[in-house]
């Protein structure tokens, strides 16, 4: 017999309960995102919005504790985005997040430069 999981009480009533829990991320937005990913999306149950905001917490805390540790091997009290560069490049299942955060990219580039401006000023 299936037991209940770690957070079967976000949707059962025990933390996050409709409209009125603790949400720390917006619901509509949310929900907005999952709308926009596919065109066959049309309706979402109430409860999915509840699940991709706690796993969206979930990341978001994960990664801030393997930059904040980046952040101390720096011996630095400041986090920075070479950090979060550090933490994604140093474990596997952030991967994903390679080709959106380099550690040794330019900052001052601009975003709206295709790949041959880019190569010209350099």
């Amino acid at each position: 017999m299936r037991q209940a999981g770690t957070y079967s009480g976000i949707l059962s009533g025990g933390g996050i309960s409709g409209k009125t829990g603790p949400h720390l991320l917006p619901l509509a937005r949310i929900k907005k995102i999952m709308k926009k990913s596919s065109v066959d999306v049309k309706m979402i149950s109430g409860e999915a919005p509840l699940v991709f905001s706690k796993a969206c917490e979930l990341f978001i805390e994960e990664l801030t504790k393997r930059s904040w540790n980046m952040t101390i091997q720096g011996k630095r009290r400041t986090l920075h985005k070479e950090d979060v560069a550090s933490a994604v490049a140093a474990t596997d299942v952030f991967d994903f997040l390679i080709d959106l955060v380099h550690p040794n990219a330019a900052s001052h580039l601009d975003p709206n430069e295709d790949d041959s401006t880019i190569e010209k000023n350099l």
